[in-house]
């Protein structure tokens, strides 16, 4: 455990920080899943839609950090090969 005061702060707010990209991740992964239930089940409409949620959620966590911008990127791009 840290001594010092501002460690002490930085530890809480890394904790903090952690379980909101914990959750942010999360929920990529379940948006991710949606969306290739929908390009199994067949249904074009739905599968096009589910990818505007899933890339809108991805390009929010690149913008917040939780990703690394060019994750999302790659991830968009296989992502729509599937759509195609």
């Amino acid at each position: 455990m840290a001594n010092i005061k501002s460690q002490i702060k930085r530890n809480r707010q890394n904790e903090i920080r952690r379980a909101r990209n914990k959750g942010t991740r999360s929920a990529l992964k379940t948006r991710i899943k949606r969306f290739l239930d929908t390009v199994e089940s067949g249904d074009k409409e739905a599968s096009a839609e589910a990818y505007r949620g899933v890339t809108k959620a991805l390009d929010q966590a690149a913008a917040k950090g939780v990703i690394h911008k060019n994750t999302a990127a790659n991830k968009k791009s296989r992502l729509a090969k599937r759509l195609g």
